[in-house]
């Protein structure tokens, strides 16, 4: 089971995440480009550190939307979405290739990620931008019960899926992530995070808040590194995961 982490979000002399303590322990960088975070100097520091590491690279791309971080919804065309996420992905894949490495795969953020899963229209138009590009036909996407149609729809234009769960976060009894305005919502203790992600990476299933088990087939699972606690906790993820 991999371990994936957003990266990059710093913003000139504004700092955010722990990325140089972060990286040594995980296994896929989904790497902001400049609309919700970043700028040129911070992806290519970022590209870097992931190529030290021997880190695969994914584009973080999002809503224009550096005030609200990305966690804003903005109404765009299909074709508009479809060239957002292009013109990101492009950017960093540019940058990438000075430091010898490829942007691998896209995962949407925010805001963008979670229309594209509220949306069958906004998800079809991710993935026909993932299609179009040159260096990658993989999209990292939120692990469902029912994946059907999502599984149709990529199919259909040679994009593979890489699912996602995520390991401090409280599932509904439908599979979807427990609103973060709920309260649970968000797990904080190390043994219930560690015990979450086990179950998934050993029996392919998740325990919902009400405590109804639910079948995931999950390829990765996203982590977060702000702060020293959850540095320690992937570490604590990761060893857990190879030992």
């Amino acid at each position: 089971m991999k371990l994936n982490c957003d990266m990059g979000e710093s913003f000139g002399p504004w700092s955010m995440g722990m990325d140089e303590e972060v990286m040594p322990w995980i296994d896929m960088a989904n790497v902001a480009c400049g609309f919700h975070a970043s700028d040129p100097d911070t992806m290519a520091k970022t590209v870097r550190l992931a190529v030290q590491h021997s880190v695969t690279i994914g584009a973080h791309p999002s809503y224009d939307d550096k005030v609200g971080f990305g966690r804003r919804s903005i109404p765009h065309s299909l074709n508009q979405i479809k060239h957002l996420v292009a013109y990101q992905a492009g950017a960093l894949d540019a940058i990438c290739r000075q430091y010898g490495a490829q942007v691998s795969y896209i995962k949407p953020h925010g805001a963008l990620y979670n229309d594209m899963m509220a949306n069958k229209g906004i998800f079809e138009a991710v993935v026909g931008a993932v299609a179009s590009l040159p260096y990658t036909n993989n999209l990292m996407m939120l692990a469902k019960s029912d994946m059907s149609e999502f599984d149709s729809i990529s199919a259909s234009y040679g994009v593979t899926l890489i699912k996602e769960a995520f390991a401090d976060r409280a599932y509904t009894d439908e599979g979807s992530l427990m609103p973060r305005s709920r309260e649970g919502a968000v797990l904080k203790d190390n043994t219930a995070i560690e015990a979450q992600v086990l179950q998934l990476a050993k029996e392919g299933t998740i325990t919902s808040h009400s405590g109804k088990t639910l079948t995931l087939n999950v390829d990765t699972i996203c982590v977060h590194g702000d702060n020293d606690h959850s540095v320690a906790m992937i570490e604590q993820l990761k060893k857990a995961l190879t030992g």
